[in-house]
């Protein structure tokens, strides 16, 4: 395969933790679960496809939880992509329980995160987990017990970076008081930018910043719409350009868009090799 046929390559790269050199433009593993996040996929040789197709459009970083599914995800990933490449480094994360369909609450007792830190080890595969993430910060329980407790499993080899989801500046800075944080996850897409004060500083600091749900275009991508509008001028589709936009917006951004289907993954990887003006990324701000 040559590098041509490698899009997910064009977003250029980072060292995550400043020792693991990712291609900027991931995949999120979310939607290969069920309905609501619940239950195995409707159609597993596809999710299957799906992963393995990944790999070969350039992907290296994978993002994935034991709560999807729960305990669906990372076993597919197993399933599809053991032997690892060598270069694959793949994320998941631990503190988010599971009810039933679309319900998440948190649990983040020292205990807990162990036991889904070693049940992740098991179910991918691997010896250590290249970044283990804090899927929530559990209001109940102190921080410096929840990061501490990640602390002590990278302190025993099974944990190589740590990282957080949907947090403040503060939080990062709590946390940074107990571990070395390599990341960051919060909400963050062309519509809504609630967590631009993050990403500012995560951009000084050196921290990655990985936007989960980046492909939420809604009406800006209707028929007739500015960016529908620009996409066509670029011969881009707007998801596309939703892609193009948050990797110009900073250089330690790493979307990680999912899907189920293999034609949305070709076409969201393309993503990465549109290259926005300064006027179009302007344009793009302006329009949102």
């Amino acid at each position: 395969m040559t590098i041509e046929s490698l899009p997910a390559q064009a977003a250029g790269t980072f060292d995550l933790g400043g020792d693991l050199t990712v291609n900027r433009l991931g995949f999120g593993s979310m939607q290969l679960t069920g309905p609501g996040v619940w239950g195995p996929p409707k159609d597993e040789a596809e999710a299957i496809r799906v992963l393995r197709r990944s790999v070969e459009l350039g992907v290296n970083f994978i993002d994935t939880a034991d709560s999807y599914g729960p305990a669906v995800a990372e076993p597919l990933i197993a399933k599809a992509l053991k032997p690892y490449p060598s270069d694959l480094v793949i994320a998941t994360k631990g503190g988010l329980t599971r009810s039933g369909p679309n319900e998440w609450p948190p649990v983040g007792r020292p205990e807990y995160l162990r036991q889904q830190t070693e049940m992740s080890l098991r179910w991918l595969g691997v010896d250590r987990i290249d970044l283990y993430q804090l899927h929530r910060i559990d209001a109940k329980v102190p921080l410096e017990d929840q990061v501490g407790e990640l602390k002590k499993l990278q302190d025993e080899g099974k944990i190589r970076h740590i990282g957080l989801s949907e947090v403040s500046i503060d939080d990062v800075k709590a946390a940074q008081k107990v571990a070395t944080i390599a990341s960051v996850q919060n909400l963050f897409n062309l519509t809504d930018r609630s967590a631009e004060p993050l990403l500012d500083w995560s951009t000084e600091q050196g921290i990655a910043f990985i936007p989960w749900f980046p492909l939420a275009t809604g009406s800006l991508a209707g028929e007739g719409s500015p960016l529908a509008e620009l996409a066509e001028k670029k011969s881009a589709t707007p998801s596309q350009l939703a892609l193009a936009w948050l990797l110009k917006r900073s250089p330690v951004m790493l979307p990680i868009p999912g899907t189920s289907s293999v034609e949305h993954l070709d076409d969201n990887m393309h993503g990465a090799e549109i290259e926005l003006s300064d006027a179009e990324f302007a344009e793009l701000n302006a329009i949102a």
